[in-house]
């Protein structure tokens, strides 16, 4: 598997989906934003029973996505980071090649060894248990 983000690149910013939140996002986005975690999820968090995931606004895929790129970036969440190396990607050869498709980084940059690729997406099974039963 290769994979390198490509300068100015926000193509998976703006694929159709929620980006789920874990325990840890919400703190450090806030404390980013300089917010207190309470304020950040009343505004930016919708929460269902189980989930946490960021709101959807009206005219955009995410709130954090300006012209110039995520406005969170140094602070974005687990999910967000941990991009293209999810577990229904590493474990499927074919979503893999159909991510590549609108991925521009997907087959540029360094070899990445499968096993770092698997270890990356545990981190997302373990961070979001309820998506991968």
């Amino acid at each position: 598997m290769r994979f390198q983000c490509q300068s100015g690149c926000t193509k998976c910013c703006e694929q159709q989906g929620f980006v789920y939140l874990t325990e840890d996002d919400i703190p450090r986005l806030a404390s980013y934003l300089g917010m207190d975690p309470d304020d950040f999820e009343r505004r930016y968090v919708y929460r269902t029973k189980n989930l946490r995931r960021l709101r959807v606004p009206r005219h955009a895929q995410c709130v954090f996505l300006k012209e110039d790129g995520c406005s969170v970036h140094p602070a974005k969440p687990l999910q967000c980071s941990t991009f293209p190396f999810w577990p229904e990607l590493v474990d499927s050869k074919r979503e893999w090649l159909k991510t590549a498709r609108w991925c521009p980084g997907i087959g540029q940059g360094p070899l990445v060894n499968i096993e770092t690729a698997r270890g990356i997406a545990q981190t997302m099974r373990d961070a979001n248990p309820l998506n991968y039963q």
